[in-house]
């Protein structure tokens, strides 16, 4: 029996990295999932035919997280064909290119903050009412990145402690309605981002974390289980940084 058995979920940027372990650690515990992309299908596809080995269902919707419409209309689409929706993941996002405050393009500024903060924002809005019909639960993924504020990342950096605010509001807003709204910050982990990071830095990247490795997915996606299941029923409005302990 799984900790989720018979609830249905939504993650957006499901379809790889960090989404695709958060799906697949979902549908594990027995939930149904619906992954959004945006433009990488065949790695959603991917995905999908993964979770429905396990026994689950999996459709897929196509949005751009940026784009409240779309959002709008891509959770609609998921509670038709789920019929319910009981946890939401509000992971897409994108990184920044580096780049000081002072050189930073005005259009790259609001590249990052469109997806990285209006993305989970408009997320939120859409979900939220169904949430809440079900005292379900909403799950932001942002980065120890808005604690580290190293330079030249401003926009991802802004962003992502944008996201650690907005859990704290929202779950202040919608605890009498029985839905709780926590946080996952990851440290550096090996999906496409943190990938790119390792071949630019080194393995040396890995000296400042105490555990000694990077993390993975499946690392990120059982913090998601575990906020998500009845076993954190009494945590609401939490950070938590899943890091191997760079962050203290």
């Amino acid at each position: 029996m799984g900790k989720l058995d018979g609830k249905c979920a939504f993650v957006t940027g499901g379809g790889r990295g960090i989404g695709r372990g958060i799906v697949l650690a979902l549908a594990r515990e027995g939930a149904d999932v619906a992954i959004l992309y945006h433009r990488s299908r065949e790695q959603a596809e991917a995905t999908a035919r993964t979770v429905r080995e396990l026994g689950r269902r999996a459709p897929l919707v196509q949005a751009d997280v940026a784009d409240a419409e779309q959002v709008e209309r891509a959770v609609a689409e998921t509670v038709a064909t789920l019929g319910a929706l009981d946890i939401a993941v509000a992971n897409a996002g994108v990184a920044s290119r580096p780049a000081t405050v002072r050189e930073l393009p005005l259009a790259e500024w609001r590249r990052v903050l469109a997806t990285d903060l209006d993305g989970p924002f408009f997320t939120a809005r859409a979900v939220l009412p169904h949430l809440v019909t079900r005292r379900g639960t909403l799950v932001f993924i942002s980065s120890i990145g808005a604690d580290v504020a190293a330079p030249g990342g401003a926009p991802y950096y802004v962003a992502k402690a944008g996201v650690n605010v907005l859990t704290k509001v929202i779950a202040r807003e919608v605890a009498s309605d029985g839905v709780r709204v926590n946080c996952v910050a990851p440290g550096l982990v090996r999906s496409d981002m943190g990938e790119r990071m390792l071949r630019a830095v080194g393995e040396a990247l890995l000296q400042g974390i105490p555990l000694g490795r990077a993390g993975e997915p499946a690392d990120i996606g059982a913090a998601v289980v575990f906020l998500a299941s009845d076993e954190a029923s009494w945590i609401t409005g939490k950070i938590l940084r899943v890091d191997g302990g760079q962050w203290m």
